[in-house]
């Protein structure tokens, strides 16, 4: 699994003309799934999201939490993000997995951060076409990949 954090002061999705989600300080968390990728992957990265010290304290240091700040998710599903680009001008997506292995895992995923005490965790809607307001704050763009924290 592969999770890109935005660091924003505000976040939103919309599909057609509603707005389906939206938060203000917090991270717009783009969610990959691949294949063989599990809830136990889901946790962790949920788990790594909540406590990753990237906001700033009292000093101007990255020195705090999602949590200590009271900062939002806003989860947004990204099948995307297994785009392998290696061969030819179109990418070939085969890596990402098929809806019915990935919306269970980025639900789990959300969840696992409302029990990581995340108090607001807003969606995206899983397969539909989304316009993402993304206002990044820093910049400060973080990813986590399961293979990579599991080394």
């Amino acid at each position: 699994m592969r999770v890109i954090l935005q660091r924003v002061n505000q976040g939103r999705v919309t599909v057609g003309e509603d707005v389906t989600g939206e938060i203000e300080t917090g991270f717009v968390a783009l969610v990959g799934v691949t294949h063989g990728d599990t809830s136990a992957q889901a946790d962790l990265l949920a788990q790594k999201t909540a406590h990753l010290r990237v906001f700033e304290d009292d000093a101007g240091k990255m020195n705090r939490s999602a949590l200590d700040v009271g900062a939002g998710v806003l989860v947004v599903s990204q099948f995307t993000l297994y785009a392998d680009s290696r061969k030819g001008r179109r990418p070939s997506f085969i890596n990402a997995a098929p809806p019915e292995h990935a919306e269970p895992l980025v639900r789990r995923y959300a969840q696992t951060l409302t029990e990581q005490g995340i108090t607001r965790v807003a969606h995206g809607v899983f397969g539909a076409m989304m316009r993402v307001e993304i206002h990044n704050e820093g910049p400060v763009t973080i990813l986590l990949d399961t293979d990579e924290l599991n080394r």
